[in-house]
């Protein structure tokens, strides 16, 4: 699953994945996510979370690659994910680097009462 949600008040996108996530889900929520943006004010965060995910194909990276680039574009300064375990990570850190701004920051928590901390400082 993967699910796009917003928080209009305090310019936050959260994108949620769960169980088996595979590429045209990715497809179809990124077609969410463009909707979600075009109502969001450039500067914004956003919070993803891992923690229900079991599996993600392969596949999915290009899909997760093109994700960042339109959250780039539309002007995310702020990134937190929720990765309780390393391995869940799943390649999201390395392609940062090449799909977000270098001004962007990127954090990574154990949980996401941890990652909401970190948003409200």
């Amino acid at each position: 699953m993967y699910k796009v949600e917003t928080d209009s008040a305090r310019n936050l996108v959260v994108i949620t994945y769960r169980g088996h996530v595979e590429p045209a889900e990715l497809t179809q929520g990124r077609a969410e996510l463009v909707a979600v943006l075009a109502a969001i004010q450039p500067g914004f965060r956003l919070l993803t979370d891992l923690s229900g995910l079991d599996a993600m194909e392969y596949s999915c990276a290009p899909e997760i690659e093109a994700t960042m680039d339109l959250l780039r574009e539309k002007g995310v300064t702020q990134v937190v994910r929720v990765v309780p375990d390393p391995h869940k990570d799943i390649g999201f850190t390395v392609m940062s680097f090449f799909h977000h701004n270098p001004d962007t920051t990127v954090l990574t928590c154990e949980t996401r009462a941890e990652a909401l901390q970190k948003l409200s400082a």
